[in-house]
């Protein structure tokens, strides 16, 4: 094929440049003032370029700059397409006929992919276009006439093409393969090949290797921005969940997809003595290290606030203030409850957290109806406690709203469909975490975190329960009181089959403990035993809400010392104020085996 005869033409540009080029002619003719008489009546003829350079008559300006006869403006017809595009950085190529049979390839197509053999079908002479599917895209643009185009596809050049870079010698070859991404466009023309017209379709293809490798560089930055909030999330949980006596406790976390960035979810479990443990499942509005090390933060906060025994309400209380000094901006949501065996109830509160679920054994699902009070960190609210009933055989579920919020749907749609899974879910707390998380369609590429908490109180039968008793006493106060609580232990710890020494230090500890409760307390004063498979638990309760603590005795001092004899025989001792007035005083002891 004689390149010089050939040429390329998009559809309907033909027609549009021919129009152009009249138009630019009748403006040219306009601008170009009239020759002068004598001129004209010579017969003789003024070029146009040499009129242009005559002085002008009138005050209309002259042609553009350059145009003159030293700067000529070059015609369409006097451009080299070969010159034109064998400069051109992009990869062009040129195939017409149903077969793609080849008619160019620039310079810079050839210095990637090698030389090329005009005439040859473009499964023979462009193998790399069949390897990166766009013969199938080119038979489109054919039938079609409309231009196609796919974004970053990879290339993979031969390793024997000559090098790419100029400071490469032209007669090295590389070792290894070279990558490259390329988008390449399809779009339709005409090609006039030694008189004949044939369809055909332009390739063009436009190096982004560094736009792709700086999106997979920020790509990778956020992939290990994520791994190290999700690394920092996890080391902010607990790592084992402590498990009470009275209660079985599993909890699952799982992070959103990985676009997503790591949220602040959090939960926990804190044992706080006397057969009570607290539960706490949170959320940090907010994504990133940020949310994470904010998260971080109230969590410690709610295991030092939770040492002191409050209320729930009590400890929202302080952790609303913690939070607005923390960071000022950063919102978090928290429901805090606290289980008693003895009274088998969750005491609760809510700082703008989802409601509890709790499953009695029939399968009833019911739901915290008690008001929920605004986040953590905006300030000035009085939070208060709510309690539902939690006894053997129950079940109940704190989740964040990862677990029930979709885009499309209510909020409290999700709760209700938490509910109907919930009332189904069987097995071990793990396994039923597990289960709901399945059951409400949480995947791992979910849009936002999860965080599930689910706690059991099992109806103990069998041998089980013969680990568990109580025995309580009520105790009118008086001089009596004292020895019918020591009668009363001592026969209860024998019932028990408690070891003599461990009767003895009990026995001694219920003395104490109503000792101090007469001296400092006010009636009703009411003594409770209870033991587990781990632990005996000694409970005093009276009306007083002053608080014993512990100080040191002086020789001739009378009285001061029964809070230190118990603080030193007993594994742990600890003191609370009771929700209807009043204080409780209690003391443990481990127990040698879990099946004395």
């Amino acid at each position: 094929m004689n390149f010089t005869r050939w040429s390329a033409r998009l559809p309907g540009t033909q027609r549009r440049a021919a129009a152009r080029t009249a138009r630019d002619r009748t403006e040219r003719a306009e601008r170009t003032p009239a020759p002068p008489p004598s001129a004209a009546a010579a017969g003789g003829s003024v070029p146009a370029a040499r009129a242009e350079a005559t002085p002008p008559t009138s005050p209309e300006p002259g042609p553009p700059a350059g145009t003159g006869p030293e700067h000529p403006v070059p015609t369409l017809d006097g451009l080299s397409v070969h010159d034109i595009l064998g400069q051109v950085p992009a990869l062009v190529a040129v195939a017409y006929g149903p077969d793609h049979r080849l008619a160019y390839v620039n310079d810079a197509y050839a210095a990637l992919f090698g030389p090329r053999t005009p005439g040859a079908p473009a499964r023979e002479a462009l193998p790399e276009l069949t390897e990166l599917g766009l013969l199938p895209l080119m038979d489109q643009v054919l039938r079609s006439g409309k231009p196609r185009t796919v974004k970053s596809r990879r290339v993979t050049t031969d390793p024997a093409a000559p090098p790419l870079t100029p400071d490469t010698p032209p007669d090295t070859e590389p070792d290894t393969a070279r990558h490259g991404y390329y988008t390449f466009t399809c779009s339709p023309i005409t090609v006039d090949t030694t008189g004949a017209t044939r369809p055909g379709v332009l390739v063009f293809a436009a190096d982004v290797t560094d736009q792709v490798e700086a999106a997979e560089r920020l790509r990778a930055s956020e992939r290990r921005q994520r791994e190290a909030a999700v690394t920092l999330q996890r080391s902010l949980l607990p790592q084992e969940l402590e498990q009470p006596d009275d209660l079985r406790v599993a909890a699952t976390y799982q992070p959103g997809g990985k676009d997503t960035a790591v949220g602040g979810d959090w939960y926990d479990v804190i044992t706080l003595g006397a057969g009570r443990t607290a539960l706490v499942i949170g959320d940090v509005m907010g994504r990133g290290v940020r949310a994470a090390a904010v998260m971080g933060q109230l969590r410690t906060a709610v295991r030092a606030y939770a040492r002191l025994d409050l209320p729930p309400h009590e400890v929202l209380q302080l952790l609303d203030g913690l939070a607005s000094e923390i960071d000022a901006t950063q919102i978090a949501t928290c429901a805090y409850a606290v289980h008693d065996p003895n009274e088998g109830r969750l005491v609760h509160a809510s700082a703008g957290h989802l409601p509890i679920l709790v499953r009695d054994p029939d399968g009833t699902v019911r739901r915290a109806a008690e008001p929920t009070g605004p986040p953590l960190g905006t300030g000035g609210w009085l939070h208060s406690s709510g309690s539902m009933a939690l006894g053997p055989g129950s079940s109940a579920v704190l989740y964040t709203d990862g677990l029930v919020e979709r885009r499309d749907e209510d909020i409290y749609e999700g709760v209700a469909a938490l509910e109907r899974a919930f009332a189904g879910a069987t097995g071990s707390p793990q396994v039923m975490c597990d289960r709901l998380i399945r059951a409400m369609g949480v995947t791992a590429d979910h849009d936002d975190d999860v965080a599930v908490l689910v706690l059991q109180h099992p109806a103990r039968t069998g041998h089980d329960a013969e680990l568990f008793h109580n025995a309580a006493l009520e105790l009118l106060g008086g001089v009596e009181a004292a020895p019918r609580a020591r009668a009363f232990a001592s026969g209860v710890l024998v019932s028990w089959r408690f070891p003599v020494e461990l009767r003895d230090l009990g026995v001694l500890a219920a003395s104490e403990l109503v000792a101090n409760s007469l001296q400092h307390g006010t009636p009703p004063m009411r003594l409770r035993l209870r033991r587990t498979d781990r632990r005996l638990i000694i409970e005093v309760t009276d009306g007083d809400d002053h608080l014993p603590r512990r100080r040191r005795a002086e020789p001739v001092d009378e009285a001061g010392r029964g809070i230190s004899i118990i603080a030193t025989i007993a594994s742990s001792w600890g003191s609370r104020r009771t929700p209807g007035g009043g204080k409780a005083v209690w003391c443990e002891f481990a127990l040698p085996s879990a099946h004395s």
